[in-house]
């Protein structure tokens, strides 16, 4: 590049026909994700959603099932339709110092999400994970959650890739009350076979 030369903007108009063939899917309630919105302005228990969720309505809140010590909810950003979050009652932000009660009940819910997911959505497979910190990708560090994400094939195309934006076919509350209705009535996470 020649530092002689003056950089210059060029008019976006420029580069691609006005009429082209792509269709446009507008998703502007992401929009309050991107800004931060209901960002919790600290760590502290008081200004984090997901303990302001387990204290009020299950609809409201979109929590599917609740344990003694876990609950299960959508992720109001999902993903993929049918994404869910296992995570305690109690603010703790590190898997190390869940408890041994909390840590088992964390892992048998997490297999009882599978089990529903694929009793009603049939996905083709899952990715589980926690980010540990903001530093991980953690969007609300301060508070520990386990994601649930159901996959089928082709489920990544280019859409969420090139647009950032991703197509749901199913509104949340739809979701959440399919999900809830096909929870085990008992709240467990056993295995409907090992216990036959």
């Amino acid at each position: 590049m020649d530092p002689s030369v003056e950089p210059s903007v060029e008019d976006a108009s420029g580069f691609a026909p006005r009429e082209d063939d792509l269709q446009r899917l507008w998703t502007p309630h992401r929009m309050v994700y991107i800004g931060g919105q209901d960002k919790p302005a600290d760590a502290t228990a008081s200004q984090c959603p997901f303990c302001r969720v387990a204290a009020g309505d299950d609809e409201q809140g979109l929590v599917v099932a609740r344990g003694a010590t876990t609950y299960a909810l959508l992720n109001l950003y999902p993903y993929n339709g049918g994404h869910l979050m296992v995570l305690p009652y109690r603010h703790v932000s590190d898997y190390v110092d869940l408890t041994p009660d909390e840590t088992v009940e964390l892992a048998r819910m997490t297999q009882t999400a599978i089990r529903v997911l694929t009793a009603v959505y049939a996905p083709a497979g899952f990715n589980l994970g926690m980010n540990q910190g903001e530093v991980a990708g953690a969007g609300i560090a301060a508070h520990l959650h386990q994601h649930v994400v159901p996959r089928w094939q082709g489920d990544a195309n280019f859409l969420p890739i090139v647009g950032r934006t991703k197509a749901l076919p199913e509104l949340l509350a739809d979701t959440r009350t399919r999900l809830a209705a096909a929870w085990p009535a008992d709240g467990t996470a056993e295995d409907p076979e090992e216990t036959a």
